[in-house]
């Protein structure tokens, strides 16, 4: 009688907790803090969609899905909250899925409690005993191809006390994912179950998509803001080595924990593990994510970016300041040759060298000779010819957008991703068109700032949902 009393009591005492429904945001964004100090029962709600989505540049993929995003919806709650999670699997869905919930203390972390067959909902509940930023994804079998299909989201358990509020929090997750053909195939690509035992991905990226973090979905900031990220890694085999190019972390909560290391500069973040990262935002510019095991970034698409505004502290980082020429003992300074052939023809000269050489010259080298098989030559190329003669302005639209996929530069085909070129104004992005289309064997007619200026006006819009959408 006195046990049945006391799980009465016990009971009576969940049901009295506030009730409120858990706010899920897509992918990069994260839901606004929690500001109430006592818990409450959270109501999650998730939905699994199989969708076809871009994975790059006319690539499609047929992703699984939670929330119908990649990675999934972003879950916050609290420490010492009681969690009611709802898992529906879509009607149109062809395949039954679960949810493992790395923040779940219990078997299979909610995946047994969750398996759910096409048109069905599951629902199991559970206490949030530790805080942290914690991985979900599914469990069904194979549990590999689930999650190889973009089945991961994260769950962050704000601790009660929580963490210094910061300016701006994105939700960035890593994932490597295996198709029949190369990076950059055209089409609609299957799932390739072989190159996934193999661990041998055609795709490593962020937020679902090659283009889900650059051009116009770049992420936003502006100097003086600090910045919390928190990055996830789906997997399902690689290891994430992240980094900022440009940045150093002020601190680090290594694998999601609630220790932070400080001046980090690349963090290992393991395949179903996070970090929580945060930087202030000291000068302007474009900083770019990558995972820095490099090749993935330029080969394979793991490279975002982050577009700073502001004024920039020149203190801190003045940009280029000299551009000399270099002839070893024999050196003589720009300035010498520019008094000696005239200011106005080498100002012109040197700046679209300068130009190129800051932006451009670390993938296609200094000499326009490229890196095969990913970076083309720009030196006697048969295609730089043909777009700055002919389609002048896919050559504008190519160095303010970027590309990824793939292309034929005398006769050999070259699979990568080129970054759009940030903070080229008309006058910078007709110097840096004239030195690369008129160097090296390369021959074209002059791009005027006027020519430049309506080309760039001309271009046609671009997509603006976030990666991983469609």
């Amino acid at each position: 009688m006195q046990i049945a009393m006391l799980s009465a009591v016990l009971l009576g005492l969940g049901s009295a907790l506030p009730e409120e429904k858990a706010v899920l945001t897509e992918p990069p964004t994260v839901p606004p803090p929690i500001t109430r100090t006592t818990p409450a029962r959270v109501k999650v709600e998730l939905e699994v969609v199989e969708k076809v989505m871009q994975m790059a540049d006319g690539v499609d993929y047929t992703f699984w899905t939670f929330g119908g995003t990649v990675p999934g919806r972003f879950i916050r709650v609290r420490e010492g909250d009681t969690v009611e999670f709802w898992l529906a699997n879509h009607p149109n869905n062809k395949l039954p899925h679960n949810i493992d919930l790395h923040a779940v203390t219990g078997p299979g972390g909610g995946a047994a409690s969750t398996f759910t067959a096409p048109g069905h909902k599951s629902r199991f509940t559970f206490q949030t005993l530790n805080p942290g930023l914690y991985v979900y994804h599914c469990a069904t079998a194979p549990v590999g191809m689930h999650i190889a299909n973009g089945m991961y989201g994260l769950i962050y358990v704000q601790p009660k006390k929580a963490l210094p509020k910061v300016d701006r929090e994105y939700y960035v997750m890593q994932g490597d994912f295996y198709t029949d053909a190369d990076f950059g195939a055209k089409g609609l690509q299957p799932f390739s179950m072989k190159r996934a035992i193999d661990e041998r991905p055609s795709y490593v990226v962020f937020n679902g998509s090659a283009l889900s973090l650059v051009g116009d979905r770049a992420l936003k900031g502006k100097v003086g803001e600090t910045v919390r990220l928190f990055m996830g890694n789906g997997g399902p085999n690689l290891v994430s080595s992240f980094h900022v190019i440009g940045e150093i972390f002020d601190k680090v909560y290594t694998e999601g924990g609630s220790t932070a290391q400080q001046n980090v500069q690349t963090t290992l973040v393991p395949a179903g593990g996070s970090a929580i990262v945060e930087f202030k935002l000291d000068t302007d510019g474009t900083y770019i994510l990558v995972d820095h095991s490099i090749f993935r970034a330029f080969n394979k698409g793991a490279l975002g970016m982050m577009k700073v505004e502001g004024t920039g502290n020149k203190d801190l980082y003045s940009g280029k300041q000299v551009d000399e020429m270099y002839l070893g003992d024999e050196s003589v300074a720009s300035s010498i040759t520019a008094r000696a052939t005239g200011p106005v023809e080498v100002a012109a000269a040197v700046d679209g060298k300068a130009l190129f050489t800051a932006n451009c010259a670390m993938c296609h080298q200094p000499e326009g000779q490229g890196i095969p098989p990913a970076f083309p030559p720009l030196a006697k190329s048969d295609y730089l010819k043909t777009i700055s003669n002919t389609k002048r302005n896919e050559l504008v639209e190519l160095v303010l957008r970027g590309k990824t996929g793939q292309i034929t530069v005398n006769g050999i085909e070259y699979n990568g991703v080129m970054t759009a070129v940030a903070g080229l104004d008309d006058v910078k992005l007709a110097a840096v068109l004239n030195y690369v289309s008129n160097t090296w064997g390369n021959q074209a007619r002059p791009f005027t700032t006027d020519e430049v200026k309506k080309l760039r006006e001309a271009l046609p819009a671009t997509p603006s949902s976030a990666g991983g959408h469609e």
